[in-house]
């Protein structure tokens, strides 16, 4: 079939198909829709009389549709099951699942849903989006760093949030001296191609 063109529009054929294919390989390879649970965490730090205190969520699960060559395209859903918190033992745990804390019963999930995605450069992006906790909404930015990793990458970032807003710690809870306001919330999320 390329009998009758010459060597050198051959060569260029070559070229064009190669470039294709590479193009097709470098996109296919920026794209994210998968998160991998078994390889991510949640977490969050609180400030306790002035103590730091850990804690994770150990279920949760995303939906993400992430493209590299199109960042302000992407969305993402997160939903924590309140009641996989690890607050640093049984007592603390069973404590913050009740009414003055997370109310796992009425509330069982926490769920966060992107409105925008903004590019900020260097591999950094701002994810913006509606938490609700305990039937409250607010808007919360969450700044992310995206690092490739294999054939996939790790989203990584934190935000902070204002656990009153949320009704998150109240009556005793509520004495901001006690236990701070503002909580922050960090995320690591393994990311999978398409």
């Amino acid at each position: 079939m390329m009998q009758g063109i010459s060597p050198l529009a051959r060569r260029v054929l070559a070229l064009g198909a190669g470039l294709a294919l590479l193009s097709s390989a470098v996109h296919a390879a920026g794209s994210y829709s998968r998160v991998l649970p078994e390889k991510s965490s949640l977490a969050f730090v609180s400030q306790q009389m002035g103590v730091s205190v850990d804690g994770r969520f150990t279920r949760f699960s995303a939906t993400l549709d992430f493209d590299l060559a199109k960042p302000e395209a992407g969305s993402a859903t997160l939903d924590i099951e309140l009641a996989s918190i690890d607050a640093g033992g049984p007592e603390a745990n069973d404590e913050v699942k009740g009414k003055n804390w997370f109310d796992v019963k009425q509330h069982p999930t926490a769920r966060f849903v992107s409105s925008s995605v903004k590019p900020l450069g260097n591999n950094r992006y701002e994810v913006r989006g509606q938490m609700s906790i305990k039937g409250k909404t607010r808007e919360v930015a969450a700044p992310f760093t995206l690092k490739p990793d294999g054939s996939g990458a790790l989203l990584e970032g934190s935000f902070p949030i204002k656990r009153l807003e949320f009704g998150v710690g109240t009556g005793a809870w509520g004495d901001t001296s006690v236990v701070a306001d503002e909580v922050q919330i960090r995320f690591k999320l393994a990311v999978a191609g398409k």
